[in-house]
């Protein structure tokens, strides 16, 4: 089967397509036949390296993240799935592959592909869908009536995370470009602010919530926003001690990200406020939850027209890496 991979970690974003057998099931896993991959900032992170202290992956490496596809093969436990059925999922870390025209993956992983979806737009959801999920109910604890900003949440996280916001009955305001005014509101942000003519930290004060998805230089301004007892949640800036802790990462890796992720804490404890940091997993249950609130709200994820298959895939790298995109950048099979 075709299939992207890297042979080391490499400043080059670049992939090489490669010929390799179709992988071999275990008891827990089904064989996937990809119909379509999405492309996410988190390939160029697992391209460079820059998260091989949380995962670092065996070479050679086959890339991507989140798929959608259908069932070829079931292993030997009853796994709630059939030959034929449509799924969608974002793999486990330790073991991801979707740039391939075939997967294999745990069964715990994945869920059916919601009906109001395709393959297409069903593979821009699941990534960013787990990912609002498990930040709303897990890291930040939201519960109905709070507020949550989302600065820069005009983009792909946006779309799943303000719907899932909503449907748990939080208040939310987004910043983010004026093109994407229209398209937020309308998938239920209750507040937008366009950052070309308003500043976010002058417009807004006492939030219980932000979900930063722009990094350690929005830090000062986004704690300056939060009432004391809330919470900073980053996709971006640095994980920290806390992250490593609930990741079960060993001691000495513990260690490092509380060094790395300490000043964050420092500045976010000054203000009575918690720091925290994610990084999404897998989880099929979950899906099944994101699935409902995907069909009651019939929300379609946006995805980048432009078409791209397995041998494009430089091409399509480099469109996420320059950021340029009209939605999730996404591979046909």
């Amino acid at each position: 089967m075709k299939a992207a991979q890297i042979q080391k970690y490499s400043k080059n974003i670049e992939a090489q397509v490669v010929d390799i057998p179709i992988p071999s099931i275990k008891d827990n896993e089904v064989l996937v036949k990809v119909k379509v991959a999405a492309i996410n900032p988190l390939e160029l992170l697992n391209i460079t390296g820059s998260v091989k202290l949380i995962q670092d992956y065996e070479m050679p490496l086959v890339l991507g993240n989140e798929l959608t596809g259908i069932i070829e093969k079931v292993g030997n436990h009853d796994c709630g799935f059939k030959v034929g059925d449509p799924i969608y999922t974002r793999l486990p870390i330790e073991k991801i592959g979707a740039f391939a025209e075939y997967v294999a993956v745990d069964a715990k992983s994945i869920w059916h592909l919601p009906q109001n979806l395709d393959f297409v737009t069903g593979a821009g959801a699941p990534l960013t869908g787990l990912t609002a999920y498990q930040g709303l109910i897990e890291e930040l604890e939201a519960k109905k009536g709070q507020t949550v900003f989302i600065p820069g949440g005009s983009g792909s996280f946006g779309q799943m995370a303000v719907p899932i916001a909503k449907a748990m009955g939080l208040k939310v305001i987004v910043s983010g470009s004026p093109s994407a005014k229209e398209r937020t509101l309308n998938a239920g942000a209750d507040q937008y602010i366009d950052y070309k003519k308003e500043k976010y930290w002058e417009e807004l004060d006492e939030v219980d919530f932000i979900i930063d998805t722009l990094g350690a230089d929005e830090f000062e301004r986004e704690l300056s926003i939060i009432k004391p007892g809330g919470r900073l949640l980053s996709l971006r800036t640095a994980p920290n001690k806390k992250f490593a802790i609930d990741k079960g990462l060993p001691k000495w890796k513990q260690f490092i990200f509380g060094l790395v992720g300490g000043k964050f804490d420092k500045k976010a404890k000054k203000k009575g406020v918690q720091y925290r940091f994610i990084f999404v997993r897998a989880d099929g249950k979950q899906l099944k939850e994101i699935t409902k609130i995907i069909e009651d709200n019939n929300i379609v994820p946006a995805i980048d027209p432009t078409n791209f298959t397995i041998d494009d895939i430089n091409e399509a790298l480099k469109l996420v890496a320059n950021g340029h995109t009209k939605g999730k950048v996404v591979i046909k099979f």
